[in-house]
C-alpha cells in the first residue's frame, strides 16, 4: 500500500513539474520584446524617426520614441543608459561633447542634413561672382568654419590645409577675386541679402527667409558634408544587431522618398 502510494505521489510531481514548466515556457514565449528607446529633438527629427518606427517593425524590431527639447539632454541620456539611441546631432557637435564631458559614445551611420546653402538676390549663378564681392557668414565658430568649406567648395576660395573645422577668415590661404568676408549673427543673415552680394544661410534660418535649399541655392553642401547628422550609441553597445536593424529602416526608401515629399528640399538624406 505505501509502495502504491509512493508511486502516485511520485506521478503527481512529475506531472506538477511538468505543468509548472510549460506554463514558464509559455510565459517566456509570450512576453514582449523590449523596444528600443531613441532619443530625438522635437521638429524634423521626431517626424523622422516616427516613420523610421514603422518602417523598423516590419523586420521585428520595436521603436520606442523618446523627444527632447534641447541639445544637451539627448546625449545626457544616452550616456546614462536612459536611452539607447539618439539621432538629432551631427559629428562635430558629438565630437566637442566627447571632448568636453567625457562620453563614451560613437555615431553608427549618417541620417540627414540641413545644408548650408549660398544664397543672393544679386547674382544668379556662383561663377558670376565679381572681384570685390561681399560675402556675409555666420559669426559663431561652428557656423562660421562650415560657410568657409562651403565657400571653398564652390570654389572661391582655399582655406590652409590645416584650418579644420573651425577655420575663420584669418585661414583663407587663397582668395583670387578678393572677396570680404562680412560675419553677422546667423539669424540676421537672410535679411542681410539686399545689402551683400552673396551670404551663407543655415537652412533654419532659410527657410523661414522662404528660401529653399535646394531649389534657391547658388552653392550648396552635399551628403559627403561633415555636418551631416548621425545615430549614436553607447559605444560599449555599438555592435548590437538591433541597431543595424534600426539604420536600416532609416536608409529605406520610405524613409527616403517621405523625406523629398514632406521638407521640400529643406533636408536632404546622406545617406
Amino acid at each position: 500500500m505505501k509502495k502504491h502510494l509512493k508511486s502516485i505521489t511520485l506521478v503527481l510531481i512529475s506531472i506538477f513539474s511538468i505543468a509548472l514548466l510549460a506554463g514558464c515556457g509559455t510565459q517566456q514565449a509570450a512576453s514582449p520584446q523590449k523596444p528600443i528607446k531613441v532619443g530625438v529633438t522635437a521638429g524634423p527629427h521626431a517626424e523622422l524617426m516616427d516613420v523610421v518606427k514603422k518602417v523598423a517593425e516590419k523586420d521585428g524590431l520595436k521603436v520606442e520614441v523618446v523627444e527632447f527639447n534641447d541639445y544637451i539632454q539627448p546625449n545626457v541620456a544616452l550616456n546614462q543608459g536612459d536611452i539607447d539611441v539618439n539621432s538629432y546631432q551631427h559629428q562635430p557637435f558629438l565630437d566637442n561633447q566627447v571632448k568636453d564631458r567625457g562620453y563614451q559614445i560613437t555615431s553608427l551611420a549618417k541620417t540627414v542634413i540641413f545644408p548650408m546653402g549660398i544664397y543672393s538676390k544679386k547674382i544668379k549663378n556662383i561663377a558670376d561672382v565679381k572681384t570685390g564681392a561681399t560675402v556675409a557668414i555666420p559669426n559663431d565658430p561652428t557656423n562660421g568654419g562650415r560657410a568657409l568649406f562651403v565657400l571653398e567648395k564652390a570654389g572661391l576660395i582655399k582655406l590652409k590645409p590645416n584650418a579644420g573645422l573651425s577655420a575663420t577668415a584669418a585661414d583663407i590661404a587663397d582668395n583670387p577675386k578678393n572677396i570680404k568676408v562680412k560675419e553677422l549673427e546667423a539669424a540676421q543673415i537672410p535679411r542681410s541679402l539686399d545689402d551683400v552680394d552673396f551670404a551663407a544661410i543655415n537652412t533654419n534660418y532659410a527657410v523661414v527667409a522662404g528660401l529653399v535649399p535646394t531649389r534657391d541655392s547658388l552653392a550648396i553642401e552635399d551628403a559627403n558634408s561633415p555636418y551631416a547628422n548621425v545615430i549614436a550609441v553607447r559605444t560599449k553597445d555599438k555592435e548590437n544587431p538591433e541597431y543595424q536593424k534600426l539604420i536600416k529602416a532609416y536608409h529605406s526608401e520610405e524613409v527616403k522618398q517621405f523625406i523629398k515629399e514632406h521638407f521640400k528640399g529643406s533636408v536632404v538624406a546622406a545617406w
